[in-house]
């Protein structure tokens, strides 16, 4: 590795993951780590980072962070900071509540999903961004979205809005830092099937989570995206992959499902 700094503080290969607990966070930052990279990493459970942290080794180093705290999160930046400069930023922190339509759906289902999915990333973004424009090269804001934020469906009213705004978010961030040393990239996956998204969208209900994935062939698993951000992080500083759809085989989209006969 280059850089100016030692360990944690690589300012050059330093990348920082939200929602690292689970999921495409912990396949990211695990991949991440694995190539080379000094992984910080966030998210709400302690125990979850804890047990990442002691897999990866000495690569990583957790930060206990509620992105929808500001408090929590300043202090998290204060952490990080300290350590050194920071190359990237992996937003993965997210999640779904729900599958209700509009005429029924719960006020408090539809603010927490925009205060993780769209104020956390935004919280984060703001307080890392002068730090990744000082890194050497420059620095990268890559936001893992989802094509819910492209294909609005029924029921998926609340999602589908936070996930819009997210993507949006990091275009206009974009246009908006155009000359600075910056990227800014977007993943939106398809279906993925992880451990916990779907089981906390529909309240524990293995029912309703099993009829989401039933007869679909290799559904994307949460090791895909993390291959892809880390592709896309691993181009030239200069080269900025803007929006990449992710989808299984299976999936047209969201309302073109291929199933298997069960």
């Amino acid at each position: 590795m280059d850089g100016n700094t030692n360990g944690i503080g690589e300012t050059s290969k330093r990348v920082v993951v939200t929602g690292a607990s689970s999921g495409i966070g912990a396949a990211t930052a695990r991949l991440l780590a694995h190539d080379g990279w000094r992984v910080v990493a966030l998210a709400r459970r302690k125990d979850k980072l804890d047990e990442l942290a002691a897999d990866i080794g000495e690569q990583c180093t957790p930060v206990v962070c509620d992105l929808t705290d500001e408090k929590s999160t300043r202090h998290a930046v204060e952490l990080i900071l300290a350590g050194g400069g920071v190359k990237a930023l992996v937003n993965c922190a997210g999640g779904a509540i729900g599958k209700d339509p509009v005429a029924t759906a719960s006020l408090d289902d539809w603010r927490v999903m925009y205060e993780l999915n769209v104020l956390g990333t935004l919280r984060i973004t703001q307080k890392l961004l002068p730090t990744l424009k000082r890194a050497p090269g420059g620095g990268t804001v890559l936001v893992v979205s989802s094509t819910a934020g492209i294909e609005p469906y029924e029921g998926g009213a609340g999602y589908c809005a936070s996930k819009s705004a997210e993507r949006i978010m990091a275009r206009v961030l974009r246009l908006e830092q155009i000359g600075e040393p910056l990227r800014v990239i977007d993943i939106a996956p398809g279906l993925v099937k992880t451990d916990e998204f779907s089981l906390k969208r529909f309240g524990g209900d293995q029912a309703r989570v099993d009829a989401v994935y039933a007869g679909v062939p290799n559904p994307l698993r949460a090791e895909d995206i993390a291959e892809t951000a880390r592709w896309a992080l691993d181009q030239p500083d200069a080269v900025d992959i803007d929006s990449i759809v992710v989808r299984p085989r299976a999936e047209g989209s969201y309302t073109k499902l291929y199933r298997e006969a069960q």
